[in-house]
């Protein structure tokens, strides 16, 4: 059983890229009686947890880089990711994308649903150079 997920990141000329991942999980996570679950470790959280929530006609069309590393999931509504290079990715309920633009020309986004799109952020440290 896999896990799948979206990795959103500034490549080294500083141009934002997209990448898939999965992540293999393992049987074993549970309190009997409860059957056990498949678990995997991701990534290790820092800062706060939060909410984020944008209107149908939010304007997010400039490029412009992520103020932190962060996940996004997708809880209400759906919004579209663009690269500078062209590539455009939509993220409806359910997906989850990893945010580590923080650096280079930045990327730009809209709300592609005629509802609201509320996600749920998950803060991460910064990636160190060491």
């Amino acid at each position: 059983m896999k896990a799948h997920y979206a990795r959103l990141f500034a490549d080294a000329s500083g141009k934002p890229c997209f990448e898939d991942l999965s992540v293999e999980l393992i049987s074993g996570f549970a309190v009997p009686p409860a059957e056990p679950l498949h678990t995997a470790p991701f990534l290790v959280p820092d800062g706060p947890t939060f909410w984020i929530g944008a209107p149908p006609s939010w304007n997010g069309g400039e490029p412009h880089p992520a103020p932190r590393r962060m996940i996004f999931i997708t809880v209400r509504g759906e919004f579209e990711v663009f690269t500078t290079e062209g590539v455009v990715r939509k993220f409806p309920v359910g997906s989850i994308l990893v945010v580590e633009d923080t650096t280079g020309q930045g990327h730009s986004s809209r709300i592609t649903s005629a509802e609201e799109c509320i996600l749920f952020a998950v803060g991460l440290p910064p990636v160190s150079d060491t």
